[in-house]
């Protein structure tokens, strides 16, 4: 039997097990209020989950390592699954309403569009790659180098203020997960106090936000309204673009100024790096390029996105091992927003 009959079978199955189940009910459709209502109910678990997530952690820790109840409960308490978990209820609840699961499938195929998070799964993994993040370390430390400040302090500051302005070429996620590489290696894994860990999230997640401002081309926020208003390069830099700029720049300098004796006090990371041929750099400077300038057709962006695993199977001493379980997670975790 060939896949297609096995999936029409399937489907019709599933269509009768629906009318099976809901014989009693009277009503021939369902009222949009109720979609809504459900929908709205659904939200608010998932958001109350979110806020719950560490209870399930703590919970997962009264039962045997291994044993089903501590996975289900760890698998409950990953923050990325929560929205997708309740979507899929969502997703059933909603065929069950209408008696037919053809209903849920058309809304996810005809209503919903999930470019994005494939978009955030591929140019997360292929952007936290060995040979990207060292290309990114190095144009990061010439900056850090023309100012003269230690280069923990330094390159902390270039970090996250010419860091972040990356997202305006490559795309926020990209840019965001760059940085995070960057300063978990340089920062993060050398036992700085919380407070500075936080100050340092914060000001990540603000700066790359706002970063993406200078082009007309790579924020979501922007692009959904450059076209309309004629919005190009030069109107992006000159209005909105060198504020941005200087927001980075000035909220980083008091940022780096509160926590100097910290960030001065720290030991300077080990300068000896991996050797990666300039040709593999450039290979996958190619394959982000390609998949940021791709990023509005998910066909094509997975296709480069094949042939980059392929590049990466073939060069794998030159490769660490890829981020695949951290870019679903985000990708899931988008997808059910």
């Amino acid at each position: 039997m060939q896949p297609a009959n096995c999936g029409r079978l399937l489907m019709t199955w599933l269509d009768c097990s629906f009318l099976i189940a809901s014989e009693a009910t009277a009503q021939p459709s369902v009222e949009p209020m109720f979609v809504k209502v459900l929908a709205t109910t659904l939200f608010a678990l998932a958001v109350l989950h979110t806020f719950a997530v560490k209870k399930f952690a703590q919970w997962a820790h009264h039962y045997p390592q291994g044993s089903l109840q501590e996975n289900l409960l760890h698998f409950l308490a990953e923050t990325e699954i929560v929205f997708g978990l309740w979507a899929s209820v969502m997703f059933f609840a909603y065929a069950a309403a209408h008696r037919s699961i053809h209903h849920a499938v058309e809304y996810i195929e005809n209503q919903l569009d999930f470019t994005e998070p494939k978009f955030v799964l591929v140019v997360m993994v292929v952007a936290a790659t060995r040979p990207v993040v060292q290309l990114a370390e190095r144009m990061i430390l010439s900056v850090a180098r023309l100012l003269p400040l230690k280069e923990t302090v330094s390159f902390f500051i270039a970090t996250l203020a010419f860091g972040s302005l990356l997202g305006s070429f490559i795309t926020e996620p990209a840019a965001m997960t760059l940085l995070a590489m960057l300063l978990k290696d340089r920062y993060f894994d050398r036992g700085i106090s919380r407070p500075l860990a936080y100050a340092t999230i914060g000001l990540l997640f603000v700066n790359v936000s706002i970063g993406g401002t200078l082009t007309h081309f790579a924020a979501p926020p922007v692009l959904m309204v450059a076209s309309k208003w004629n919005w190009g390069f030069w109107h992006m830099l000159s209005n909105f673009g060198w504020r941005s700029a200087a927001a980075c720049f000035v909220s980083t300098l008091i940022v780096a100024a509160i926590f100097f004796r910290q960030l001065n006090s720290l030991q300077l990371p080990d300068a000896s790096r991996r050797f990666i041929p300039t040709w593999l750099t450039g290979l996958h400077v190619a394959c982000l390029a390609a998949v940021v300038y791709f990023s509005h057709y998910p066909d094509v962006f997975f296709g480069v996105f094949m042939l980059f695993l392929g590049l990466v199977t073939a060069t794998r001493e030159y490769q660490d091992s890829l981020k695949l379980k951290e870019g679903l997670l985000v990708g899931f975790f988008l997808a059910g927003l």
